[in-house]
């Protein structure tokens, strides 16, 4: 089973990428915003569990995010993988998922980053907020403090995978189909 972590900072071009992987590769999209919505959503104990840390103001712990990862997976038959996008987002996270995965007879086949400068990050994301409307997008510092989070706590993670001999940087700046030709190579390597 092919299950590919899609790494980069805000603006690097994940979501565009990730379409185009889970179309070639007929992979599960897994993506921890879309499981907070449907569990808070549908109201589930998972949902009620996440909010109630939500309410008080904290983070939710690594376990439950891992929890609804595991109920996606449990609940997804027939799938080739998945592609893990904006998860794991700390090492914490990597390794409570590679253990989870383990559990299920699955590992990380590999992670891809998309490595773009700052620069066009900033101006990729500003673009992105004109045509989405999206406010934190057009406000230079969110940008940099959603860039430094980034570079402080997800950066880590890439580490991580880097010392299993699962990392694997793409030149994310470029034309879309030349860039998905690269992230193909790589996934074809697996």
């Amino acid at each position: 089973m092919l299950n590919v972590v899609l790494f980069g900072p805000p603006g690097a071009g994940k979501g565009t990428q990730s379409e185009k992987i889970i179309e070639k590769f007929e992979l599960t999209h897994l993506s921890t915003g879309d499981l907070f919505r449907k569990h808070l959503g549908e109201g589930t104990d998972l949902g009620k569990l996440a909010k109630k840390y939500m309410d008080e103001g904290h983070l939710v712990p690594d376990q439950v995010v891992i929890s609804m990862v595991e109920d996606k997976i449990n609940n997804t038959s027939g799938s080739k993988g998945f592609i893990f996008d904006g998860f794991p987002r700390t090492t914490a996270q990597a390794e409570a998922l590679d253990k989870m995965l383990k559990n299920h007879g699955m590992a990380i086949s590999g992670m891809i980053a998309l490595d773009v400068p700052h620069d066009v990050l900033k101006e990729r994301i500003k673009e992105r907020g004109k045509t989405s409307n999206r406010a934190d997008d057009q406000n230079e510092e969110k940008i940099n403090t959603r860039i430094k989070v980034y570079l402080d706590e997800t950066l880590p993670v890439a580490k991580y995978y880097e010392e299993q001999g699962k990392f694997k940087k793409i030149n994310g700046v470029g034309e879309i189909e030349e860039i998905f030709n690269q992230i193909s190579v790589v996934i074809d390597s697996y």
